[in-house]
Parts: structure tokens; C-alpha cells; sequence
């Protein structure tokens, strides 16, 4: 489940997720996103202008402004699209890789590289990078030669970037993978669990989500806030009901918990009455409220508390609509909270998925499209809710149904020639068993852009439908084509030289690419 997290009243950091539509005006969605949409977003919620800023990875990444004006989508270099692509491209081979490692873009597209890294291209790096690529080596892709190499290495930039970046991460709090953590640190993660730097004891508690229970209890008795918050932020592993009044007791998690563990009526009191309003914004988004408590959400004045009570189980049919009327009004007089409560997906019924059939299908006719988006997310309707699922007003519902097991084959494909696919959502409707993905390369001939550039997922695309999509004017259509494992050499050539820099980046990061031509670029490059 999601929610909303406020640094501040002006400026809140959003983690969601929201179906594209009129709130998006501050967002830069994909060329294939359409109102309807359903994408996971982190973004900045500005509570004076409404508008989302969405933060491209770069922008997160970049350490100067020279970064950030070199580099698009965190892999393309502006200037040097071609060598940036080559970079990444797993067919380079070792020869190319090396000469490659002589210029800045080159190094870039190789740090987005997996699998194993030979000598003779580390040694290339070590001679040319500045420690931008050593960031993104793990210690598997990489010799032990090589290890000890780069740990001997007389240039600190080099020898320390691997665990300076881990450091870094551990240093402001970010979630970090267990493996760096171990391969920098030197340690189990167990031994890592009771160092001595409290900040290390926060990465850990952080991104340790299968710890061991002794490990878990270790972590809320910490005497630093940080580790605690960080040990409760998540469901699991969990709270033991013995540790729940001292961790409702304690500021530093009070919130976190208040989301998730059963409360007693005391407990559930006790929390309203502080009027905090994050603290109030968690407890409504409890699974566990009686239906004494969501009785009491409804003296709260605060959309985001309010649409939870009326997404709860235990509101009769005239309370939901009567909340939805105040949320709607609200929204109409320009409410910023009202908006968000009503138009992003914070919460969702998810009691549904758990209740018996017929108390989930007594919500096939809500008005509200939250309701039958759950009901959709089934796998055991009868029939007839399915065709009228199938055939719902709202397009998230339709694709939601759509991905059951047994969905027919022309429902999937109505659905797809009418709105393309999600490309975020895996795995795709066009992945689906029952899809008929003879017809792919027909979509072609549709006249909407996201979805014509759903028949590049033929891998046999005919070359004259490749040919057609390359001419397009959108540069996501000549982008798919770009990465397309049947294009020719000729389209190749043509991307290539692409004006849009992203088309010519993932041209030159085609396997299909010829030897031949990887070195022409590195010749036509000077290196």
C-alpha cells in the first residue's frame, strides 16, 4: 500500500501511485502513458500549485550542473549519444570496450553494463576513469586480480569509489543492497546489525526486510531513533505484540507502526486525541480498525483521513457516498488535499481481496472505481461479472480484469488495439497466454501512436513495418525500433544519426549492431 509522506505543510514528497490525468500537469509521463494509466511515481507534490515535479534519475544522480546538462534518463550523453550506447551494448567486444574507455560517454554507457567485465577492460578504466565506472562495479562482474588491483590502486578517486558511493547511501539514509553493504563493510549482515555507527545500524534495519526476529528485537530497543524508525518503517518483519505499547509510547515510530499493527480501542483513542495529523493519516490507513473506530474517522476533518474511512469495510452505503460528496465539493473549491485523496491511489480497499465472493461482488455496480479496480484484481468471478468487467467505463478496471488467468483472447486484444499497453506493469497484456500475438504486427496500421508501437513487441516485425515506424514523427516509435532485434543494417545506419539523442543512443546499444560499424564509430570519434 502506498501513502503520502509530508517533509513539510508546502512541499510533500509523494510515493504512489496515480492514473494519469489531470493531476499530472507538473509530471513529464511517457510518450505511452494516456489518462488511465496506472504508474508507480516518487515526485514532488507542491501543496501551493498542485503541480507533481517528478525528479528524472539524472537530477538524483548528477553531482554538478555539468552532469546534468550532459546526460539525459541517466545513460545518454547528449553530445556523444553513439558512444554512450555502444557502452552498454552486450555485444561490444573486448577490443571495442577498450578503446571505448578513452572517452567520458564511452565510460558512462559502460557503467550501466552487466555480467563480467574483462582485465583488459578494467585496466582500460583504471587508466582513464576518474572512479564514475568503479561506483558501479560489484566486486562478481570483476577478477580478483582486478580486486586487489583497483584496492592497491595509488589514485583514492579509484581505489575508495566503490565504497564511497555505498557510504554515501548509508550516510543519508537510502536503502542499500545487502550485498554492497557485506562486500564493503567487510562484515555478515548480522555482525553489520550491532556496529557501532548508528547510521550503519539504520542501512541495515532499512533494507534488512527478512531478518531474524532476535535481530528485529535488537533493533527497537536501539538507543538511536534512526535505527528504531528505520527497524518499523516496513510491515515486515513485524511488530511482537509485546513491543507494541512501548513502540506507540516512542516518537520516533509511533507513526510508522500506527499503519499496520492491531490497536485497542484505548491504543486507537489515544491516537486520535494527539491530532497529529500524520499520526491520524496512519491510523485511518490501519487494516485492523474495528468498526467503532472507523465510525470515529468520520469527525475527522481531513480528506486523506476521510477517503480511508470511506474505503473501509465497515461504512454502509450512504455513509461512502455521503463522504465522497465531501470530498468532491472540497475538490471543487480548490482543495489541493481533496484532489490528491480523490484523484491518487494512496489507498484501496484491500479488505476486499480476503471477503467472500458475495461480498465482493455486491461491489460490481460502486460508482466509485476504486471499489471494482480491487474487485477486478480476482481470480474467481463468475462469468457474468467478468463480461461486465470487461466491458466497465473505466480503462483501469478493463486492464485490471484483463489479467486474469483464462481472459479471452479478444478481450486482450480489444483492449490493446483501443489503448496499447502498460509498459510499466509486467508482465505485459501481450504476454498473456491467451493473447493472439499473430495480430501484433497488424497494429501497425492503427492510427495511435502507443499503440502502433506495441507491434514491436514482434520480435519478427516485418523490416518494411520497421521501416514505417522509423519514419515516425515521435521519437519513442523510432526509439523501439532503434532497440528492435530484426532491424537491418541500413535502419541501423539511419538511427544512428537519429536527431533525437536517445534514438541514436539505443541504435549504438543494439546487439544486432556489426562489429564493423562499432569500430567506424570509435574511428569517427577519434579514439
Amino acid at each position: 500500500m502506498t501513502q503520502l509522506m509530508q517533509g513539510n505543510r508546502r512541499r510533500a514528497i509523494v510515493t504512489g501511485f496515480v492514473e494519469y490525468g489531470p493531476l499530472t500537469a507538473g509530471t513529464s509521463p511517457s510518450p505511452l502513458a494516456e489518462e488511465g494509466d496506472v504508474a508507480v511515481v516518487s515526485a514532488y507534490f507542491s501543496l501551493d500549485t498542485g503541480r507533481v515535479d517528478v525528479p528524472r534519475l539524472k537530477d538524483v544522480k548528477a553531482t554538478n550542473d555539468r552532469q546534468r546538462a550532459d546526460y539525459v534518463e541517466g545513460m545518454t550523453n547528449l553530445h556523444h549519444p553513439r558512444l554512450s550506447g555502444l557502452g552498454r551494448n552486450p555485444a561490444a567486444s573486448e577490443g571495442v570496450l577498450v578503446r571505448l574507455a578513452a572517452h567520458k560517454a564511452g565510460r558512462h554507457g559502460m557503467s550501466r553494463r552487466r555480467g563480467p567485465v574483462t582485465d583488459a577492460v578494467v585496466e582500460a578504466l583504471l587508466e582513464h576513469d576518474d572512479g564514475d565506472v568503479m561506483t558501479t562495479l560489484r566486486a562478481e562482474q570483476i577478477s580478483p586480480a582486478m580486486r586487489r588491483r583497483i584496492a592497491t590502486h595509488p589514485n583514492p578517486a579509484i581505489r575508495d569509489a566503490r565504497a564511497d558511493f555505498v557510504h554515501h547511501l548509508v550516510e543519508f539514509g537510502t536503502t542499500v543492497v545487502l550485498r554492497d553493504l557485506e562486500e564493503v563493510y567487510g562484515q555478515p549482515l548480522a555482525s553489520l546489525a550491532a556496529a557501532p555507527d548508528p547510521k550503519l545500524r539504520a542501512a541495515v534495519a532499512g533494507s534488512w526486510y527478512d531478518r531474524p526476529a532476535p535481530v528485529q528485537a535488537a533493533f527497537l530497543a536501539d538507543p538511536d531513533p534512526r535505527v528504531r524508525a528505520a527497524a518499523t518503517y516496513h510491515k515486515q518483519p513485524g511488530v511482537p505484540p509485546e513491543w507494541r505499547d512501548r513502540c506507540l509510547a516512542d516518537p520516533a515510530v509511533r507513526k510508522n507502526v500506527a499503519r499496520y499493527i492491531p490497536l485497542t480501542w484505548d491504543q486507537f483513542i489515544e491516537l486520535m486525541r494527539t491530532g497529529d495529523e500524520d499520526i491520524q493519516r496512519a491510523v485511518a490507513a490501519n487494516p485492523h480498525l474495528t468498526a467503532d473506530m472507523a465510525a470515529q474517522l468520520l469527525e475527522v476533518d481531513d480528506p486523506l483521513v476521510r477517503i480511508a474511512a470511506a474505503q473501509s469495510r465497515h461504512v454502509d452505503d450512504a455513509t461512502r457516498e455521503r463522504l465522497y460528496a465531501l470530498l468532491e465539493a472540497r475538490r471543487v473549491d480548490g482543495d489541493i488535499d481533496a484532489e490528491v485523496a480523490l484523484s491518487w491511489n494512496f489507498t484501496e480497499p484491500d479488505w476486499m481481496r480476503e471477503a467472500p465472493l458475495d461480498e465482493r461482488l455486491s461491489y460490481l455496480d460502486s460508482p466509485h472505481t476504486v471499489f471494482r479496480r480491487v474487485l477486478a484484481g480476482s481470480r474467481d468471478l463468475p462469468e457474468e461479472a467478468w463480461r461486465r468487467l470487461d466491458n466497465d467505463p473505466e480503462l483501469s478496471v478493463r486492464r485490471t480484469a484483463a489479467r486474469r488467468r483464462n481472459a479471452p483472447p479478444d478481450v486482450l486484444e480489444r483492449l490493446v488495439r483501443a489503448h496499447g499497453d502498460v509498459f510499466h506493469h509486467r508482465p505485459l497484456l501481450v504476454e498473456h497466454p491467451n493473447f493472439p500475438r499473430h495480430t501484433l504486427r497488424t497494429l501497425v496500421d492503427e492510427p495511435t501512436p502507443n499503440v502502433r508501437y506495441v507491434a514491436l513487441q514482434d520480435p519478427e516485425l516485418p523490416v518494411p513495418a520497421l521501416q514505417e515506424l522509423a519514419a515516425a514523427e515521435e521519437p519513442f516509435l523510432r526509439r523501439g525500433v532503434a532497440r528492435h532485434p530484426n532491424i537491418t543494417d541500413a535502419l541501423l545506419d539511419r538511427l544512428l544519426s537519429d536527431p533525437d539523442p536517445n534514438v541514436a543512443d539505443d541504435a549504438a546499444a543494439n546487439q544486432a549492431l556489426r562489429p564493423a560499424r562499432m569500430h567506424r564509430i570509435l574511428t569517427e570519434a577519434d579514439l
